[in-house]
Order: C-alpha cells, then structure tokens, then sequence
C-alpha cells in the first residue's frame, strides 16, 4: 500500500520503518526539516537497538521516503497515519494542537478518498474531532474514513514490538476502513480486535494505566518490606508466578517515567474527572511513582548524613534502558533535588548524555563507569542498562571514596557486594 505517517518521532519512525519493511511505499511526513534532511541521509535522531539499520535498508529499496510537504504526502497515499505528539498541558490534559492542525492539512489537501488514521495516543472522543475538523474544512465531497490504531510499543524493543505484536487494535466505523487496515496488518500474522473508535481509545489509555498501576502497587509493596524485613524480590517473584497476575511490571525502584506513563495517566484522570469519575485509584498510583522518586533521596541522604558537598554518581539516566528518551525520566527529578542539597553531581549513560545534557545543569559526564566512579561519596544506579550488571567491581571499590552503592533497581545480588566489602542499599530488601 500506499501509506503516509504524519510526524516522525518515535512512534512515527518506527511505524513507518516497519510498514516499509513489510512491503508498503511509505512517506514520513514531518514539518521539521531539519531533521528530515538528517533523515534522507540516514542520520537517526533517536537511539533505538535496529532502527538505523532498518530505515537505511528501506531507503536504499526505496520503499521509505522522508517530506517535508504534508501535501505530497497526503497526495501519495491512500493510508494516512496521524503519529504526532500529544503532550500533557499543566493540568494534565492531551495537547491536542497538532492532531487538529495535521486534520485540517489533510482536510485542505485531499483530492480523493483517504483513510485517516490516529496513532498516537489520544483521548477518548479525538476521532470524532478529527471527523468534524476534516468535514469542516474540506474544499469538495469527498469521502474520507476516519480509524483509531493505537500504538503498543515499547523503546528500546519497538521494531520486535510492532513485527510481532501481542495484538493489534483497530477501531473503525466502516467496512473499507475494516478492510483496508486488516490488509495492511495481515503479514505479520497477529491477533486483531476489531471495534469501534471510541473502544480503540480507551483501549491504548488504559493499559498504560495498569500497566503504571502494576509499578506503583509493587513499589507499595516494597516500603512494607523495607519495613518487615521482608524481600520484595521475592514477593514479586512468588506473585508473578500466578499466571493471573503475571511477573512483568513487579519489578520495585525509583518509579516509572517515560513518554507514556506519566502522561496517559494524567490524561485518564483528566478525561475521567471531565465524565464526572473520581478515578481515584489512579491518582493514588500517580503519587505513589513521585514519592518513590523522593524515598530514593531520602535513602541517600540517610546513609551520607550531610550531601552538602558531597560527590554522588549517578548510574544510568534515561527513564530505561536501550533508549536515550529522557522525558519524566525519575534521574531528572533525583538529580535535582540532591542539588538542591547542594551535592556535588557525576552521571553516566551509555546513550543518553547528550540528551541528558538539555535537561540538566551543573552535571559532570563521564564516558563510562569506572570515570564515574572516581572520587565519588557513593553510587546510585538509576537505570538497569546491562553492562551496569558486569562492572569490575574490585576496580569500583577502589575508585571510590567510599564503597557504598544505592541500588535504585535491585540489580545486584546483595550478599555478593557485602561480601566485596560494599555498604549495599536497595529498595524493598533486608
């Protein structure tokens, strides 16, 4: 087919990479031309493992293409997937500016039917608005379908995420657009749940939320450990074995951050509050995720005493691994507040620096681990990348000033480090 994807951050790269790889003529449509000339030439702007590879291939094959005209785009194509960001407001609403915007661009330009698709993540009732945009601002009758095909995938996994998806949501209002969207999905073989557009967008927000739900709920959990003397490692692990409730999403630290979770909770709240639903349980999980954030200072604070002056490095930066998005990252809000203390700052990522470096000030980079290390009052790992599980611990314990490591992700096995001679703290074990 013959698809359009509107904005080319991460979900709309890597929408468009994929599609591109199962066969489709794809065009990536972004107002910013800047990064679509670093795009023609094979310059990627975000680090996700494959993504490079894959857009590359399917430039050379000439199935992925990169505009910046919304009107060439909307002219070549029959599929026109909306992927542009939706941002929260201050008082946790959707922006919904860019949806409305690319809306009236395809309502202005279409020449014949179009198949308008929402991707990104928006609230329950945006494709009724995308409907009546479109209507109100097209030049002639012409037929047109709005769908909902919300996206599931996770960075640092997103190119497996969408060539073998758990399922595929498609919310639709007519047959053609039933039909289009299941020819388009049809190679990769998945389960597909058909419903109506409303469904589909409720679908994507409240998944996240449970998903967010589970984090906060086992890091509820771990104070009561912290407690009891109890090991959330293993309360965790006795309940996810229940195939009800599953082991993903039961791992305890700092709290979940992301693009994602924060915002679509604060959505579903907003969009629940606006229905005259006092969604309570997930106002509870939001606050929860901010005082795991402020339990992990206390944490340092409690075994440094005084951080005034003090060098703490910090291990990881981006809200996960094998990505380098730093948005709601729980290290941006950490770091900040030990200055506030004002403790002296040393941070390492394997690919998050340089963006790390827009958000934050009066940081030392380091290039790698051991760098960190030097010279710092303490350690805390922030983000689980894996060579953080194979440092030369020996070496570590020597570059410090003092051997102590603040385990915000329970990475390490604690009787090993106490046996290396490492003050050892985690979250939610003895």
């Amino acid at each position: 087919m013959n698809i359009s994807i509107i904005g080319t951050g991460y979900v709309g790269l890597v929408t468009g990479a994929c599609f591109a790889e199962l066969g489709n003529k794809v065009h990536c449509v972004d107002n910013d031309k800047a990064k679509i000339n670093a795009l023609k030439k094979g310059s990627i702007p975000i680090y996700e493992p494959g993504l490079e590879e894959l857009v590359d291939k399917n430039i050379k094959r000439r199935r992925l293409s990169f505009t910046s005209s919304i009107s060439n785009g909307i002219e070549k194509s029959v599929v026109i997937f909306i992927a542009v960001g939706t941002p929260s407001r201050e008082n946790g609403e959707a922006d919904l500016g860019g949806i409305e915007n690319v809306a009236r661009s395809i309502a202005m330009n279409m020449k014949e039917y179009k198949l308008i698709v929402e991707k990104s993540t928006v609230p329950v009732e945006t494709g009724l608005w995308v409907q009546r945009t479109i209507q109100a601002n097209i030049k002639r009758k012409i037929r047109f379908d709005v769908a909902s095909n919300p996206e599931f995938l996770r960075e640092g996994s997103a190119i497996s995420d969408f060539m073998h998806p758990d399922r595929i949501v498609i919310g639709v209002e007519s047959t053609k657009a039933r039909d289009i969207l299941l020819d388009l999905y049809r190679p990769l073989n998945a389960s597909i749940v058909v419903t109506g557009i409303k469904s589909a967008e409720l679908i994507k927000h409240a998944s996240n939320s449970f998903l967010a739900t589970k984090i906060s709920f086992i890091n509820a959990v771990s104070q009561v450990c912290e407690r009891t003397g109890a090991d959330v490692v293993k309360v965790a692990e006795g309940m996810g074995l229940d195939k009800r409730i599953g082991g993903q999403f039961l791992n305890a630290g700092v709290g979940y951050g992301g693009s994602c979770f924060p915002k679509d909770v604060d959505a579903f709240i907003t969009i629940s509050d606006k229905l005259g639903y006092n969604f309570e349980l997930l106002k509870s999980v939001k606050r929860i995720n901010e005082q795991q954030k402020k339990f992990m200072v206390k944490k340092i604070k409690e075994a440094l005493w005084i951080l005034k002056n003090k060098t703490i490095g910090i291990l990881g930066l981006s809200f996960k691994p094998n990505t380098d998005d730093m948005r709601c990252a729980p290290s941006l809000d950490i770091i900040k507040e030990l200055q506030a203390e004002e403790a002296k700052i040393k941070a390492y990522d394997p690919f998050a620096t340089k963006k790390a470096s827009l958000y934050l000030t009066n940081v030392q980079f380091t290039n790698d681990a051991y760098s960190l290390a030097r010279g710092c009052d303490c350690l805390v790992v922030i983000t689980e990348w894996d060579e953080f599980k194979e440092l030369d611990f020996l070496r570590i314990k020597k570059l410090l000033k003092r051997p102590l490591i603040i385990d915000g992700r329970n990475i390490y096995d604690p009787n090993k480090l106490k046996k290396l001679g490492f003050e050892y703290i985690s979250v939610g074990r003895p």
